[in-house]
């Protein structure tokens, strides 16, 4: 069986995700989206918010499980027999840092792959930054985010704004 992982933040998932998400599901026999937890960063959405909203949007694809981790990446994959790390690029900017995270991970796991995505040219502009700050001004990004998700992170975000 071909196991391939789509790690991120997903802080908040975005149709650029979803969609590099379902081309790699085409590909292999299981995918597992794996939600990453960082302690040198802040999300403004918990690693459980994440978890649901990429299960939510990615429910109509058989193949795709939803996880989380909060370890090494090139471990969890030896621990799921996975032998590929799908990464999207946006562009050129994307693949420097890409491109360091796959030899860590080449050496961590040397059985491990990492393959390279280009998004689809629709979504290149596309991150979840961006959604955050759009939404965070109260701008319209239904463009930007799964239909299955929207009203929640665009409530979620304006109580946040709201607080602040």
């Amino acid at each position: 069986m071909r196991i391939a992982i789509c790690p991120g933040s997903f802080d908040p998932v975005t149709r650029g995700h979803l969609n590099i998400i379902e081309r790699s599901a085409q590909r292999f026999d299981r995918v597992i989206v794996l939600v990453m937890v960082n302690p040198a960063k802040t999300p403004c959405f918990t690693a459980e918010e994440r978890a649901d909203f990429l299960r939510r949007v990615t429910a109509h694809i058989p193949n795709v499980r939803v996880d989380v981790s909060t370890g090494l990446l090139a471990e969890y994959a030896r621990a799921a027999g996975a032998s590929t790390i799908i990464k999207g690029l946006r562009a050129v900017t994307d693949f420097e840092f890409e491109f360091q995270q796959a030899l860590t991970n080449k050496k961590l796991n040397p059985e491990l792959e990492t393959m390279f995505v280009i998004t689809d040219p629709e979504y290149m502009y596309l991150s979840s930054s961006v959604v955050r700050q759009v939404a965070g001004f109260g701008g319209d990004v239904t463009d930007f985010l799964p239909e299955e998700i929207c009203e929640d992170v665009v409530r979620h975000l304006a109580q946040k704004r709201a607080v602040e």
